[in-house]
């Protein structure tokens, strides 16, 4: 008994497994979260060390290729990438797809607790993260309150910041801006001289009076006791009147008598505002795999409960910016699209099948489909993300589809006049066959794709899964509910003239007769005139060469998507302090609020940068500052905010002369700038001779946009060259020396400071009168062995220059990134210009150059999709030989692909959109949709081949039978894609050239395999004809269109 037998004889069981299957699927999409896509994070560690006060070029040498050298020898990594900055080693490691990166995490700790040894005694133990590379804030939140400044910023940093970091899946969180408390001892250099001291010598006496020691336990009768010595410092007068030496004489120097000690606020280093008001900044970003969504409702749960809390401090905080809410709205935005898709499909079904009943049997696909489609989504893990939402929409027109056919077969057996049940069960056993074929051909051309090993691998797989779990339900169903629903309830539906509701449909069959004698004419001209047809063909393929050759198309990996914000980054000159960047800052922020469209400025000011590599440390630079700006809905403007960011950027350099601004649209997928090249040399000063070169020349470019450079250039810096024989004479040694210039001019915090539980720095560092220039480094004193005092310029002499602030090296080798943005053309013609540009003019021989970026992305995922495109063509042929028996019709059936192409790429110039990892989707999935007409044709004529008509007459009666199908199942399924291809919503530029590629497709595939197909066909068997009578006896030898049995 078929699967079909039992679901007419035996309903109930039917009922019960979909009534499982339903509730099960609303079950898990109640658990299943949103995100905006999926993970895609490429398996990666950054290593990050602080080396307080050592200049980059120190941090290169003594750090950075330390450490460098031992991730090296580490398995699976793919590259590493490192940046050597003021007092600080930023490095990527960044490992190949697939590798488990927690085992990897601990492998490289292992690694770096063996060399700490090997690294400078100030170095602080490197911190290492799993991050995503373009990681960046899930949440700008801003605080504000009418306390003081640094009661302010402990309420913020000790007791709100910790509250917020226990929410699950929150990872670091950022102060920006705010001025915390610190005791400053600003030591005098000059009595430091008078009293024969260094101001190591303070330091040590500081440090080592300010120690706690846990001493053991006493025992009592009635208890155990620890004992401990508290020896911190608890008030200013205590540390001012510690004792820093006792000479010979018999007096005490004091810390009073040599500086001055004062319980102030840290120098202000970085500033926060929101729409212009001052606050501190609190930068929210989430743990690898954690869901942002969630994390949002959290948070914004806990914003309440600490603005009730602190309600008496005035404690505001402000959500500047969410990504949850694009996400829910780029969600809200293809569930919209996928319930249009579905009221779509149901008027095609009703103007072809002429009866509410039948079209409800129909439609109940769709729902019995997707819902328990849910259940796979939830058990592999997945979420509902644009990928998975954008599968299911499109899916609409699929799931349909074999229950069209299904239905449509049984419609044609109630019409022989056979009852419902015998109708049902025959109509689906004649179909049965090209119903299986159809789905597995949909199915099979997804394989490849969830199993490329790319970048974008997490959206290709949840991407295709979540079709191909659909479609086999569909399959599913079409076997087994429409079947049951039309033997219980469908019916021939009498169109009536006096029935004014008939009478559009009426007028409908009359066009479709029409159109049928038509195209039957049409297919028995084309199978005469076989040549006309082919050369009409094959110039449509020739105009869309030479479109594709003019470039008409541009390719990128993704399209950025308008979120509407953007990202200023201002770079002043590099001698700008802090306050003068505030003060101009300002006023580029209070001329953005003045604009209508602006609707938040969020500025960071000298604060750490919110993107790159920069972003894993926690220092910024005093000449730059970023700007957050977040336009207001896209209704409420005229412009684009590509288009938008172009216009302003122009206006602000030109009002505001003296700054960079370099700008760029924060799209869905944060990949950072799409154009990098890697420039690698041995030779630093041809390397950066050829960077700016190149730079030049990009610049110069059109579409090209913020070109720079990783590495920057002009920094001032005092270079010690210290004569080691002269400084050993004299009784010093490196040690005491870059000791004592640290403490003097970068200042020492290893002492604290206790307040209660909390606890502030003490910095200990000279006097800002003693440090205003080159002259008071070079005067600065050291004691010697002998207790001399010794000054720097006695065996060192200090040299004014500058220097790089950023050292970058890629695979261990020195290198320039030179990088670019995109603007009004795809990231493809650019590198397409920069390409050509390097091949008429080539770099020196010296430099090698690596492309990164989204060229590389766009290389490595093109070129796995285009492998997977080949392998699901000839996993589809496989799969019909298999299902058919034949080698030769599966081959006629694959001829509906190419003329798909001529749809695909004429929709998509039309709509111009450019060529993306998500058309070439479309490309793949087009396979299996337009095989099917070709499956219904071939089928049909296989069947009436079998019953004795001639070659022709089978070609001419199955183009007749199938073409009501055709039409219905292609314009279902362009119905159902027609709100993705229009859509104009949140996350709408990555879903529309998708949609269009597919209609353009089916479209074209419509109105050509109709012809195409049927006259291949035609050729195929005149072929084989011919064979056959040159071999005489085997003439006789039966078709090998025979088809298996179920």
């Amino acid at each position: 008994m078929s699967i079909t037998e039992i679901a007419i004889k035996r309903p109930s069981l039917i009922i019960v497994i979909f009534l499982v299957l339903i509730g099960g699927g609303l079950f898990c999409y109640s658990k299943l979260n949103y995100e905006l896509m999926p993970d895609m994070s490429q398996p990666t560690l950054i290593i990050t060390t602080t080396y307080p006060g050592a200049a980059p070029s120190n941090v290169e040498q003594t750090v950075t290729k330390k450490i460098e050298d031992v991730l090296s020898g580490i398995d699976r990594i793919k590259s590493i990438t490192s940046q050597s900055m003021e007092g600080n080693s930023v490095i990527q490691a960044e490992f190949t797809m697939g590798t488990d990166i927690d085992d990897k995490q601990q492998e490289v700790q292992r690694k770096i607790n063996n060399i700490m040894s090997d690294l400078p005694d100030d170095v602080e133990t490197p911190s290492i993260s799993k991050v995503t590379p373009s990681d960046q804030p899930i949440m700008q939140l801003t605080a504000t309150s009418s306390l003081d400044n640094a009661k302010f910023y402990d309420i913020i940093k000790n007791e709100i910041k910790p509250q917020l970091q226990q929410i699950s899946g929150v990872g670091s969180i950022t102060l920006v801006g705010g001025q915390e408390r610190e005791i400053q001892v600003s030591v005098n250099k000059d009595k430091l001289d008078y009293y024969k001291l260094s101001i190591t010598q303070v330091t040590a006496a500081i440090n080592k009076a300010n120690a706690e020691f846990p001493t053991g336990k006493i025992k009592t009768r009635e208890e155990q006791m620890t004992v401990r010595i508290t020896g911190k410092f608890t008030s200013v007068a205590q540390l001012s009147d510690l004792t820093i030496a006792q000479p010979a004489n018999g007096s005490v120097i004091k810390l009073t008598d040599i500086a001055s000690v004062s319980d102030v606020v840290k120098e202000v280093s970085a500033i926060n505002r929101y729409n212009g008001i001052n606050g501190i900044g609190i930068l929210i970003k989430k743990q690898n795999g954690a869901n942002a969504v969630e994390i949002s409702k959290q948070v914004k749960q806990r914003i309440d409960y600490l603005q009730n809390k602190y309600s008496a401090q005035n404690v505001k905080i402000v959500i500047a910016d969410d990504t949850a809410d694009f996400t829910m709205e780029s969600a809200d935005a293809v569930t919209h699209d996928l319930e249009i898709a579905i009221v779509l499909v149901a008027v095609i079904m009703l103007i072809f099948l002429h009866s509410l009943r039948d079209s409800l049997i129909v439609l109940v696909a769709i729902p019995a489909s997707l819902i328990s489609t849910f259940i796979v989504m939830y058990l592999l893990g997945y979420s509902l993300n644009l990928m998975t939402l954008l599968a299911l929409s499109l899916v609409i027109g699929i799931l349909v589809d074999d229950s069209i056919v299904v239905l449509e077969n049984i419609h044609r057996h109630l019409h022989m006049g056979k009852p419902k049940r015998q109708a049902a069960l025959e109509g689906r056993m004649e179909i049965g066959f090209s119903a299986l074929a159809i789905t597995m051909v949909d199915v099979v051309v997804f394989g490849p794709i969830a199993l490329v090993n790319t970048t974008i691998s997490a959206i290709l797989r949840q991407y295709s899964l979540t079709i191909v779990t659909a479609t086999l339900m569909s399959l599913f169903v079409c076997y087994t509910l429409t079947p049951w629903l039309a033997s219980r309830f469908g019916k021939i539906t009498i169109l009536n003239k006096s029935n004014w509701l008939h009478k559009p449909l009426i007028y409908f069959e009359s066009f479709l007769e029409w159109l049928t004698d038509w195209y039957s004419n049409a297919l028995q001209w084309v199978l005469k005139h076989k040549l006309i047809m082919t050369s009409v063909v094959l110039s449509l393929f020739v105009g869309l060469a030479l479109m594709m050759q003019m470039g008409i198309l541009g390719s990128e990996l993704v399209a950025t998507g308008d979120q509407g914000k953007i990202q200023l980054k201002l770079e002043y000159d590099k001698n700008t302090t802090t306050i003068q960047n505030n003060l101009r800052t300002k006023q580029i922020e209070d001329y953005l609020l003045a604009q209508p469209e602006v609707k938040v400025v969020f500025a960071n000011v000298a604060g750490p940068s919110t993107t790159g590599l920069e972003s894993s440390t926690a220092v910024g630079s005093e000449y730059k500052s970023e700007l957050t700006v977040k336009l207001v809905d896209r209704k409420e403007r005229s412009v684009s905010t590509e288009d938008y960011m172009i216009k302003k950027s122009r206006e602000l350099e030109a009002k505001f002369p003296g700054v960079k601004i370099r700008s760029s649209v924060i799209g869905m997928v944060a990949f950072g700038e799409p154009i990098q090249i890697v420039l690698n040399a041995e030779d630093s000063k041809v390397l950066m001779e050829a960077a700016n070169d190149l730079k030049h020349r990009i610049e110069a470019m059109p579409g090209s946009n913020d070109v720079s450079l990783s590495v920057e250039e002009g920094n001032p810096q005092a270079e010690v060259n210290i004569d080691r024989e002269k400084m050993g004479q004299l009784g010093l040694d490196i040690n005491t020396v870059g000791a004592s210039l640290q403490n003097a001019y970068a200042g020492n915090t290893d002492a604290k400071y206790r307040v209660g539980t909390d606890e502030y720095d003490i910095n200990v560092k000279f006097d800002d009168f003693d440090k205003r220039n080159v002259a008071d480094v070079e005067n600065l004193t050291f004691l010697n062995t002998a207790g001399q005092l010794i000054k720097l310029s006695q065996f060192a002499t200090v040299v004014q220059g500058s220097g790089p602030s950023i050292l970058e090296r890629k695979d261990r080798r020195t290198s320039v990134t030179v990088k670019s943005n995109v603007l009004g053309i795809t990231s493809g013609i650019l590198s397409d210009n920069i390409k050509q540009s390097l091949k008429e003019h080539p770099l020196p021989k010296s430099v090698d150059i690596k492309w990164s970026g989204d060229t590389e992305r766009q290389a490595d995922s093109m070129g796995a999709l285009v492998i997977a495109m080949m392998a699901a063509l000839a996993l589809m042929y496989l799969v019909m030989v298999a299902l058919y028996d034949s080698f030769i019709y599966p081959f006629v059936v694959l001829f509906s692909i190419p003329v798909a192409f001529i749809g695909a790429f004429l929709a998509l110039n039309l709509a111009k959109s450019s060529m993306s990892m998500f058309t070439l989707l479309g490309i793949i999935m087009l396979f299996g949709l337009v095989a099917k007409n070709a499956i219904l044709i071939v089928d049909f004529a296989n069947h009436r081949k079998e019953h004795g008509e001639s070659t022709f007459d089978a070609l001419i009666a199955a183009g007749r039978t199938r073409l009501r199908p055709i039409l219905m199942t292609t314009l279902a399924m362009v119905a159902g894609m027609l709100p993705i291809a229009l859509a104009k919503g949140a996350g709408s530029e990555w879903k529309n050239g998708l949609g269009w590629v597919l209609i353009g497709g089916l479209s074209s595939s419509l109105v050509l395999t109709i012809f195409v197909v049927p006259m291949v066909y035609y050729v195929v068997d005149i072929v084989k004809d011919k064979i056959a009578r040159i071999k005489g006896p085997k003439a006789d030898a039966p078709h090998e269109h025979q088809l298996l049995t179920e």
